[in-house]
């Protein structure tokens, strides 16, 4: 099969399109011929640098499409069905085998490419708000990042369960789009005195609840921007800004920090059905994934260059 390879960490260039053996359906897995790949956040940052399971290496982490084998013992699966699949990594590729426990049926006549960009980004949105954000009706909350997977899915969970939704990305164009889908208030964060503006719109009370997905000099903004009391999750460190975290800005406020990783719950059974939830509501149309840009297989490169250019305004996605 053809597949979107590296030999070596590093830049997007190190991409390339090359032919690799076909993966095989082993016991517990489902064997997926791949119709849409979703770049999910961490696999541009272990593109860039992180843990190289195999030689050539097969990065991604989430794609859908159609069984074609079944593994031994796997029996609420079979050939014809359409569905979104995690796994560790090699998704960026023409097919790949996933246990099925991590995978989500599709329903009949559902967008795929949509589909194919539910679980991570909007299972790890929901995980933040509810599971361990608590987000409550009438609170507010700031999603920094709006403009990613995570951000446009959680302004949309929010604004769904009652909350004032206030966001931020490197420019204001990029949120103008998310007004339709549930946004309250716009910030550049690539200006200065941003945690003021937050605060403002507040009326200086401050938010009850910061998503931030940016790490470094964002997070402890994130966390001046806190009312009394107020929580701060950090989930899936974008890496831009790599610093220290100065616990002591959390005691005066009283406020709380908590670190999110949807992989860590992937098999919990909460989890599962949460995501199989999502997955449709996005199928129904009740959420809306926003794909910004089509890119074939054969340029992963490019589509990986793209997003780390802080351009695309939701998913961008590989077709085989």
């Amino acid at each position: 099969m053809k597949a979107a390879v590296y030999y070596e960490t590093g830049a997007p260039e190190v991409l390339r399109y090359e032919d690799v053996p076909d993966p095989v359906a082993s016991p517990g897995t489902v064997l997926i011929e791949i119709a849409a790949i979703s770049i999910e956040g961490g696999d541009t940052l272990n593109r860039a640098g992180g843990e190289m399971a195999t030689s050539p290496h097969i990065v991604g982490y989430q794609s859908a499409g159609t069984i074609i084998e079944v593994g031994e013992g796997v029996t609420d699966r079979f050939v014809g069905q359409r569905v979104v699949a995690t796994g560790l990594w090699g998704s960026h590729a023409a097919m790949t085998a996933a246990p099925s426990v991590i995978t989500w049926v599709i329903p009949e006549g559902a967008d795929l490419v949509k589909c194919a960009c539910v679980p991570v980004a909007f299972g790890t949105a929901h995980d933040c708000l509810f599971e361990f954000g608590h987000l409550r009706s009438g609170e507010t909350v700031l999603v920094q990042a709006g403009a990613g997977g995570v951000g446009v899915a959680a302004i949309q969970l929010a604004k769904r369960a009652g909350a004032t939704v206030i966001s931020t990305a490197s420019s204001l164009d990029r949120l103008a789009p998310l007004k339709a889908l549930g946004l309250d208030h716009a910030v550049d964060y690539s200006e200065s005195g941003w945690v003021d503006v937050v605060r403002g719109l507040t009326d200086g009370r401050g938010v009850d609840l910061a998503v931030d997905s940016v790490g470094g000099r964002i997070l402890a903004g994130s966390v001046q921007c806190l009312a009394y009391r107020g929580r701060a999750i950090t989930v899936g460190s974008a890496g831009r800004d790599p610093q220290p975290f100065d616990i002591s800005l959390l005691s005066a406020g009283n406020h709380s920090i908590t670190g999110v990783f949807l992989g860590a719950e992937i098999l919990n059974p909460r989890t599962y059905a949460m995501i199989a939830e999502l997955v449709d509501d996005v199928a129904a149309g009740r959420l809306e994934v926003i794909v910004d840009r089509l890119f074939p297989l054969s340029e992963a490169a490019d589509a990986h260059a793209y997003i780390e250019s802080r351009q695309a305004v939701g998913r961008v996605v590989l077709v085989p």
